[in-house]
């Protein structure tokens, strides 16, 4: 996928060879490079809409722990993407840090747990490709699909939203039966956040758009949830392919 890389998995047309077990005597001592706060630049094969990446992208990180590997590592793997993809790099690197990942290319597209086992995320749930197409069916993106209806229900809660881009606290009052994407566009009223850039995250989890706040474990009113913010420009841009090679040499 993408003219940068072409990643495939074993087990699954979209993810052969995400993981490898490259276990191995001198597998701890593989050099270990700080993540490299660049957001990478390529071209998709096939023009996506926001829509279509998005998808591609949940299908991965969804099914990816259930081939082979780590859940926990993939998980974390999942949250250092997304804020790196935003921009916070300082937390992209304590997540890995706290997972013992090292990356030894100082890119997310290929990286290794504790264990010297090796996991590979395709660059499409890195970084939005340079030719992204809007929707045609007039709505942002697929999130539009789940509007604020009227009367719905549950107890009402406060919650804090922390801005990844401001770092910045925004308080909401809810119900419990709403659903993430319902307050995410909320949100984008209130600060101009457009709902397809915002990532929910509490506990270490990725908030999915249909989840209902009823459904988030362990979530009391007051509580912080993390609202990482994914911008299409970057501190600086990678050079398309040809600076990619050195990423993608060992895959």
């Amino acid at each position: 996928m993408g003219s940068c890389l072409s990643i495939r998995r074993r087990n699954h047309p979209d993810h052969r060879n995400s993981f490898d077990n490259a276990n191995a005597p001198n597998a701890g001592l593989r050099k270990n490079h700080p993540l490299c706060h660049e957001i990478i630049r390529w071209k998709s094969d096939v023009p996506l809409t926001e829509g279509q990446l998005r998808s591609k992208r949940d299908e991965f990180w969804d099914t990816a722990p259930a081939f082979e590997g780590r859940k926990e590592i993939w998980d974390a793997l999942h949250a250092a993407a997304s804020a790196a993809e935003g921009n916070d790099f300082q937390l992209a690197q304590a997540i890995l840090d706290g997972a013992n990942i090292s990356v030894p290319n100082g890119f997310l597209t290929e990286s290794y747990d504790e264990l010297g086992n090796k996991y590979m995320v395709p660059v499409y749930c890195l970084s939005y490709p340079i030719n992204i197409t809007k929707e045609t069916s007039g709505r942002d993106s697929p999130i539009e699909v789940f509007d604020l209806e009227e009367g719905v229900g549950g107890q009402e809660i406060a919650l804090k939203l922390r801005l990844s881009n401001t770092c910045q606290d925004v308080r909401m009052k809810v119900f419990t039966q709403e659903t993430v994407a319902m307050i995410k566009k909320r949100l984008q009223s209130l600060e101009g956040i457009e709902t397809s850039k915002q990532r929910w995250y509490y506990g270490g989890k990725l908030l999915s758009d249909k989840m209902k706040i009823s459904d988030i474990q362990n979530l009391a009113s007051g509580f912080v949830i993390q609202v990482i913010i994914n911008n299409l420009a970057g501190p600086k841009l990678v050079p398309p392919v040809e600076s990619m090679k050195s990423v993608t040499s060992s895959s």
